[in-house]
């Protein structure tokens, strides 16, 4: 039987390599906002990434982490004032989107 729960919401955050383990570490901070969340390894390209090595600027795309944090959007709007208030960064990018299910196989 599939088990459901009662996040409505999908927060993304697009964050730069160093800046990881700050909004990792504030995120397990706040687990009544973020209960789990999941880290994927990305690479941002256009007018909004800022290239700092000498790699990334060759190959024109910087490293990112995708932070992956279902919730109840009401509580992920907290989340992102306290996270701004925290890390105030430009880099820092974030799109909330509608979550219509998510849930356990078992």
């Amino acid at each position: 039987m599939l088990k459901t729960n009662s996040h409505d919401s999908l927060l993304t955050l697009a964050i730069p390599v160093a800046l990881e383990e700050d909004v990792l570490d504030f995120l397990l901070l706040h687990p009544a906002w973020a209960s789990g969340f999941s880290v994927i390894a990305a690479q941002g390209m256009g007018q909004g990434a800022l290239l700092q090595s000498p790699m990334e600027l060759v190959q024109g795309r910087s490293g990112r982490k995708l932070v992956l944090v279902a919730g109840v959007g009401e509580h992920l709007l907290l989340l992102l004032k306290a996270l701004a208030d925290e890390i105030p960064s430009p880099e820092v990018a974030y799109w909330l989107s509608p979550l219509t299910a998510s849930g356990r196989l078992a």
